[in-house]
């Protein structure tokens, strides 16, 4: 009996010195955490007219100046933002009053004055110790709950809404549905704010990054996020230092590959290997030595004090000799993705062309495939996300789907295919692509894909075009032939 009492009461004891510490917390933060309210439009892009609206709940963290800091996720294609305090209660009308999705940080207020009265900014960590555990808030139930997650290691990682790498705090839980910005907090201060789960990791984005990027933003000197616009590997092989004619211990990253820029030569070669990057010296894994976080892969260099626009001295070695050389950071744009990762400020584009659905090939589509996308979704449409954008072809058009009709008996199966040309013309937009269409060649449309194993080309009768479309459209409920945004309008 003693061999099963003996936990229970270690249990006991152990617990009744954790909760309280742990409620604690969890009351001292309710004048500084608050509850997000968001309604966007959740786009259905296998059916790209759909556009169905979606409500989720996150959290909020206190700042100065009537502001609350979250996440940006779900918020360019908000429709309706509120607030509410203390984890019930009233909701207050809140209006969005600046995001970056790169950063994936965003600064929300509202105009009722009553939303504000009691409620105290929270402290940033400016620097995040590696603590054996830190303190995870969520409003449940009208509660404010404090769950301990243990500290697993700090990363660079891609943000979840942006290709552009940045320091990441991972600790680990099990709890489940976080992910919605909540606040990780150490000894009084946030030390960051979920942005995603996967497992029992759930990753946090850093407090010492967003007092930075905030901190430039109310100055009015905030540029967004830069990144290295080049690919590099490790140079841990001995046999490659040897092939460069590095001279002296082994170090650096050799640069295997630089995006081509129209009218901008980058100062970095293929071949390169860069040996310091700041002032701070590359590893042969391609790591630096952070002063606050160890071991760090070199593209945090990139967003740990700079912004886009800023020069970095970069020590390399080239031919056989090495020089200095100095790397302007390169604003992070969605449209540096041959298929980008993030489309904002419309509504997803597409067009209807006698039952042929085209779209742009953008990684929202791809996602359609669930959280498991990166294996499910077709191995043709994956591939293109390891190319890179040309000035002759800066972007992609895919035929998605085949809807059934006369004019396309023969072609129902065929989908999933990037698009080469239209009638001789080479294809990268849809506006290339309707304007195309407009210009057939002996009374035929000929639509030509790029190669692989499937169909390479497709012939459709140009005098029943619109017509076939036209009812297609009436058939299938479909509101309008086409969206289509112009590049300007996206920008």
């Amino acid at each position: 009996m003693k061999h099963v009492l003996f936990p229970v009461l270690f249990a006991a004891v152990f617990l009744s010195g954790f909760a309280p510490a742990q409620a604690a917390d969890a009351r001292a933060w309710e004048k500084s955490y608050v509850t997000l309210e968001v309604t966007y439009k959740d786009y259905d892009y296998s059916q790209p007219w759909n556009k169905p609206t979606r409500t989720i709940r996150k959290g909020a963290v206190v700042q100065p100046g009537h502001e609350v800091l979250t996440t940006a996720q779900h918020l360019p294609g908000a429709t309706l933002v509120r607030l509410q305090r203390g984890g019930r209660g009233k909701w207050y009308d809140a209006q969005v009053k600046w995001m970056d999705p790169h950063a994936n940080l965003a600064l929300v207020t509202t105009r009722d004055e009553l939303f504000w009265e009691g409620l105290r900014p929270a402290e940033l960590a400016e620097v995040i110790p590696a603590a054996p555990d830190f303190n995870l808030l969520r409003w449940r139930d009208g509660n404010l709950e404090s769950r301990r997650v243990e500290f697993s290691k700090f990363s660079v990682r891609e943000g979840i809404l942006s290709f552009a790498p940045r320091l990441t705090l991972e600790v680990n839980t099990e709890l489940g549905g976080l992910g919605w910005a909540e606040a990780v907090t150490l000894n009084g201060e946030m030390v960051g704010l979920t942005s995603t789960k996967s497992g029992n990791t759930c990753q946090v984005i850093p407090s010492s990054f967003i007092r930075r990027v905030l901190e430039a933003q109310r100055a009015g000197n905030y540029r967004g996020l830069g990144y290295f616009d080049f690919t590099w590997g490790p140079g841990e092989n001995p046999a490659t230092l040897e092939f460069l004619k590095l001279k002296g211990p082994e170090r650096g990253a050799v640069v295997t590959e630089v995006l081509d820029r129209p009218g901008k030569e980058s100062v970095l070669k293929a071949r390169d290997l860069i040996l310091e990057v700041d002032g701070f010296p590359i590893d042969v894994e391609g790591d630096y030595e952070d002063p606050d976080y160890g071991h760090l892969m070199l593209e945090n260099l990139a967003t740990r004090t700079r912004f886009a626009g800023d020069t970095i001295p970069m020590k390399i070695w080239r031919d056989g000799a090495e020089k200095t050389v100095q790397y302007t950071l390169p604003p992070a744009t969605y449209a540096d993705e041959l298929v980008p990762q993030q489309s904002f400020g419309h509504d997803p584009e597409y067009v209807v062309a006698g039952g042929l659905v085209f779209q742009p090939l953008e990684q929202s589509f791809l996602r359609a495939w669930g959280d498991d996308w990166r294996r499910r979704a077709p191995f043709r449409l994956q591939f293109y996300q390891n190319e890179h954008p040309s000035a002759a072809r800066p972007s992609l058009v895919m035929l998605s789907s085949i809807l059934p009709d006369p004019i396309n008996v023969g072609y129902q199966d065929v989908r999933f295919l990037v698009v080469d040309k239209v009638n001789g013309k080479t294809i990268s937009s849809l506006s290339e692509l309707t304007e195309a269409l407009q210009q057939p060649k002996d009374g035929v449309q000929r639509i030509e894909f790029m190669p692989g194993d499937s169909l390479q080309r497709m012939l459709l009768d140009a005098g029943g075009l619109n017509s076939a479309t036209q009812r297609v459209l009436k058939r299938y409920g479909i509101p309008a032939a086409q969206n289509v945004v112009t590049p300007e309008a996206k920008k």
